[in-house]
């Protein structure tokens, strides 16, 4: 079954589009954290951001690049947030949202992390064999 964004890229959701090009589209989010929060999506459905190619990946962020900006003209706000947090959808998104201060988007609460790890997860990252 085709994702909810891919339902939306073909016209059987309406959205309220605020660009698009041939390979992207971007729209507002219907749950805003902030008013003006947008989410730009490839028109290609792919599942997870490390699963794009690198030329994708690369024209994804120039099409995050130019909302953003579209964006921070529009709202008047600080600092757009960009954010991939791939969970609700399984489909490559990134949300932009207008920010006046660090508090306006919570990120999560640090884990309970033995500073003695250190090494050990560098050593893991480091190390680990691409896919």
């Amino acid at each position: 079954m085709s994702s909810i964004f891919t339902q939306i890229i073909n016209g059987n959701i309406p959205c309220h589009e605020v660009w698009q090009d041939d390979h992207h589209l971007a729209f507002l989010d219907i749950r805003p954290v902030k008013p003006g929060h947008c989410l730009v999506v490839p028109k290609e459905e792919i599942s997870h951001i490390t699963d794009l190619t690198p030329e994708a990946h690369a024209q994804l962020w120039k099409a995050v690049h130019l909302v953003s900006r579209k964006l921070k003209l529009a709202s008047g706000c600080e600092r757009v947030v960009m954010m991939v947090v791939g969970w609700e959808v399984p489909h490559v998104h990134v949300h932009l949202i207008p920010t006046n201060s660090g508090e306006d988007v919570a990120f999560p609460d640090p884990c309970d992390f033995d500073p003695a790890d250190f090494p050990n997860w560098a050593h893991r990252i480091s190390s680990a064999a691409e896919a």
